[in-house]
């Protein structure tokens, strides 16, 4: 049944929040996307750095590894205060007031840089298995990318019942 069609049968007052409801599953419908996308390319930084690490020659400089692990635990920090900051009070004003369509682009933004964030650390495994990095030095940080990707999966704020 189409959403015009629902909305026929239902009180006039019941066609917004119908509305709301659809806006919301289309914006976790977008995050989930995007959310998989990332996590498949992180899988592809994985064999595309065993590929390409075959032809990688020379010392592995290790200040360089130091220096990208310490950029990798400052974006894990970012992730954090992004999401304290941008994701949970969106999605707490989503919970009362479904309608509040600024605060449903804040939690899909914060989502969405909370993913692309994941990935710069996967990506950061990425660079170092190009330095000349075995994979066992590189694995945590595609490990870490991964990990953190699925363990922010999104969620539509749960409806406080008053």
């Amino acid at each position: 049944m189409t959403f015009p069609a629902l909305c026929e049968h239902l009180p006039e007052s019941a066609v917004p929040l119908m509305q709301n409801l659809t806006e919301m599953e289309s914006a976790l419908k977008t995050v989930k996307i995007i959310r998989l996308a990332l996590l498949a390319s992180v899988v592809l930084y994985g064999l595309v750095g065993e590929l390409a690490a075959k032809a990688a020659a020379g010392p592995a400089n290790v200040t360089v590894f130091n220096a990208l692990s310490l950029v990798a635990i400052v974006m894990i920090g970012i992730i954090v205060v992004l999401r304290r900051t941008l994701v949970l009070p969106a999605q707490t004003l989503l919970s009362s007031q479904a309608a509040n369509v600024d605060a449903l682009n804040r939690w899909r933004a914060g989502y969405i840089a909370t993913y692309a964030i994941c990935e710069a650390v996967a990506l950061c495994g990425l660079v170092l298995r190009f330095l000349g990095f075995s994979l066992q030095q590189v694995a945590p940080f595609y490990v870490a990318g991964l990990a953190l990707m699925l363990f922010f999966s999104p969620r539509l704020p749960s409806r406080k019942l008053t």
